[in-house]
């Protein structure tokens, strides 16, 4: 998934409807990369800047113990992109125009908490309402594309004719019924967290019962009680306290104060962000990198 964010001085906005520039899924491919190539062209009239994140990003968060869902990521790099503008490239950012997610109207109020001193707007539809938004989203669809296009397949696919990326296109299906292996389900095309792929996993690939290392109701302090043995005064049975039960993965690393991180990391719910996924990501390496193992973070 790509996003965009597109700028320009205000008095010169009007120039970029002269380039027909418009919501980009009304335009054709070819149209959208000939109005991409004139805004890089006008490099006095605008500038932009795209985050792309991809489906194993996506799919760990909304598919996580605490969900970070579709519209908090997009709405936090929404944040990002215009963070980058205002604060780090330190551009004169006045006005902001946005496509809503979710609620324009709540949405906004999060963006004005976040940047007081802009004015901002968030509507439905921004992207043909709003040149700069138009402009924006031509940029991040461009983006996407080329992405797709250049994407290396690290697994060994039956299919890499892909299509579109939709669920009504024929050879996306395809692609989705040839690539499904019933044990790891998908290549890292494809986003988990899609409910497209997510019935195809349900009906066709294997069931996986998981243990109760991660088990939210077991808190480990679980008692474990033998009734075997018998009082040796009276000859009757005693209940006996065993020692706390713990969890598999507790034991694995009970020793090792180094990789308790990553026990707490899934145990403990916490509020998902971009700044969490990353911070888990650098603990999932230091513990495999301690073991010789390799994680590939670019996901």
């Amino acid at each position: 998934m790509v996003y965009g964010a597109l700028f320009c001085p205000i008095e010169k906005e009007k120039q970029l409807k002269e380039i027909k520039c418009a919501d980009s899924k009304s335009l054709s491919e070819k149209d959208r990369e000939s109005i991409f190539e004139k805004i890089n062209e006008e490099n006095k009239l605008c500038g932009f800047a795209v985050k792309s994140l991809s489906p194993n990003v996506i799919s760990t968060g909304m598919l996580g113990r605490v969900k970070y869902n579709l519209n908090e990521l997009s709405h936090d790099t929404a944040i990002s992109l215009i963070d980058v503008l205002c604060n780090q490239e330190k551009l004169n950012i006045t006005h902001v125009y946005l496509d809503t997610v979710g609620d324009p109207h709540k949405y906004e109020l999060k963006l004005s908490k976040h940047f007081p001193k802009l004015k901002i707007k968030v509507a439905k539809k921004a992207d043909s309402l709003y040149p700069c938004v138009s402009a924006a989203s031509i940029c991040a669809k461009v983006t996407r594309d080329t992405l797709l296009k250049n994407w290396i397949f690290t697994e060994d696919c039956a299919n890499r004719v892909y299509g579109s990326g939709y669920p009504g296109d024929p050879l996306t299906k395809k692609f989705l019924d040839c690539n499904l292996d019933n044990i790891f389900g998908f290549v890292k095309l494809v986003r988990f967290s899609w409910s497209t792929a997510g019935l195809k996993v349900k009906k066709s690939c294997v069931a996986v019962k998981w243990p109760d290392a991660f088990d939210e109701n077991d808190d480990g302090d679980d008692e474990i009680i033998d009734c075997t043995e018998e009082n040796d005064q009276g000859g009757r049975k005693e209940a006996k306290k065993s020692k706390p039960k713990q969890s598999k993965l507790a034991n694995a690393v009970a020793n090792d104060k180094n990789n308790k991180s990553i026990l707490n990391f899934f145990q403990k719910p916490q509020k998902r962000s971009l700044a969490s996924t990353n911070a888990g990501c650098d603990i999932l390496s230091g513990f495999l990198s301690s073991r010789k193992l390799k994680l590939c973070k670019n996901f």
